[in-house]
């Protein structure tokens, strides 16, 4: 029997060490006693570090590297996932397994199915990143410092169940400290179905038959419709709340990263009125010019494109899961078929799409009509799988990961470079801990993924073609 009046010993998670990667908002005040709903707006807190990391914008190639060149040229180099275990997920374990969560606020089967939703995205996130992970073993505290892989298909499996369990048991009545959707539970719903949605297209390749199953009741179940139902991480215009970027480039003044000629390239040709949001005009002749990926030598960033100020504002909000991505998930699953309507459906939602992505943006729409018409943007049936992984790619925009693991699934956008006769990784590589620390769990997590070493090129369970 756990009780929520404990000492939260984050440190004992996995195996001690607080190596992080990303730069993880880990609230170091958080109270020895906390709330139900306190340890649940912490782990809310971590959500805009799934954003706030360079790494992310590499592996998707949003972003070039102008400082430090060489990180850009996907390094074989470890990465810690410790922090996210440590941090929002133990706090989230531990509203799952209290037995005296407190009714004062909140329905106490809402502030479970909230941590319920919270903690599938985490760990979404997560194994899409590195492929089997510590799951049904991991958060044991002290009792498990040595948890077992599980597979990233038994993963999924589970994930669509917490996900069902969760919106299943939603009542009516609100939840206190909710920093996302100010315990508005119909958003939660349709949060928790959107992601089944979006997990569910990535089996498309390694199990159609399935991901079209999960796909048609995850819709039916009533998915995000409008750009109020966003997971979207605010910031505030104040210190201890602020925008990673806004800390790096303005307070910081580093000029370190250039908008990519990967992206560059699919939006400058077509007139894209996003790119005036996501970019400013470099400052030698006024031009949007991008970087080209991986670029290590004479970089005199006068010359390029940086980062937006929409971008970098102290407020500036992080996008996770939106409207347009469930759009742009329908549109496809139209053409795969898994939904009806066809190509109708699909350039119905392909369009919907785009133009929820210029509104979550902020885009001057004025001159969407002629992007629209485009040749390259204007829905081909025979190009409408590209068009759709491409648009959505660019829609992703800052939220790297997600880029990065849509290419991997499909292929797109097709001007992907490999800096340094380096390839984009098909994953990455677990904290080197991991291999002294807990050997057999990680040997067999290795040999059963890869059949051998692992690297950035062994791929995840989904990750077919």
């Amino acid at each position: 029997m756990k009780k929520l009046n404990i000492m939260i010993v984050a440190a004992l998670v996995l195996v001690g060490c607080n190596n992080f990667d990303d730069n993880i908002n880990i609230n170091p005040n958080v109270p020895s006693q906390a709330s139900g709903t306190q340890l649940i707006a912490n782990a809310m807190l971590s959500l805009s570090g799934l954003s706030s990391s360079p790494q992310g914008e590499f592996m998707s190639q949003y972003l070039s590297e102008t400082q430090y060149v060489n990180a850009s040229l996907y390094p074989q180099s470890s990465t810690s996932f410790y922090g996210w275990y440590q941090g929002p997920l133990m706090n989230l374990e531990t509203v799952l397994t209290a037995d005296d969560l407190s009714g004062v606020e909140g329905p106490v089967p809402n502030q479970l199915a909230v941590a319920k939703i919270l903690k599938s995205y985490y760990i979404w996130h997560l194994t899409d990143r590195w492929g089997d992970i510590p799951y049904t073993q991991a958060l044991m505290g002290a009792d498990n410092f040595t948890p077992a892989y599980d597979s990233q298909e038994s993963i999924y499996t589970d994930l669509f169940k917490v996900l069902d369990e969760a919106t299943s048991q939603i009542v009516s009545g609100s939840i206190t400290n909710d920093i996302i959707f100010n315990g508005d539970m119909t958003k939660w719903s349709k949060l928790a179905n959107t992601l089944k949605m979006l997990m569910a297209l990535r089996l498309s390749e390694v199990n159609p038959t399935l991901g079209k199953e999960k796909f048609a009741a995850a819709l039916q179940a009533g998915v995000i419709t409008s750009n109020s139902g966003n997971l979207v991480f605010k910031h505030l215009a104040d210190a201890n709340n602020q925008n990673y970027w806004y800390n790096q480039i303005d307070l910081q003044g580093r000029e370190w990263w250039a908008i990519s000629e990967t992206l560059m390239d699919k939006m400058k040709p077509v007139s894209d009125p996003r790119l005036m949001v996501y970019a400013a005009p470099n400052r030698t002749d006024g031009k949007y010019t991008g970087l080209v990926f991986g670029e290590t030598v004479n970089i005199d960033t006068e010359k390029y494109a940086l980062l937006g100020k929409a971008i970098h504002a102290q407020d500036a909000p992080i996008y996770l899961v939106t409207y347009a991505q469930a759009l742009f998930a329908q549109a496809e699953a139209a053409k795969r078929g898994w939904i009806s309507g066809g190509d109708a459906s699909a350039e119905d939602n392909y369009k919907k799409a785009i133009v929820a992505s210029m509104d979550q943006w902020g885009a001057d729409k004025s001159t969407l009509n002629n992007f629209m018409t485009q040749p390259e943007i204007a829905y081909s049936p025979a190009m409408a799988m590209e068009q759709i992984a491409t648009q959505r790619w660019v829609h992703l925009f800052m939220h790297g990961y997600e880029g990065w693991a849509e290419y991997r699934r499909t292929g797109y956008p097709n001007n992907m470079v490999s800096p340094g006769g380096s390839d984009v990784p098909n994953r990455q590589i677990y904290i080197e801990t991991e291999q002294f620390n807990n050997t057999d769990n990680y040997n067999e997590a290795v040999q059963r993924q890869f059949g051998g070493p692992e690297s950035l090129y062994g791929k995840v369970w989904w990750d077919v073609n």
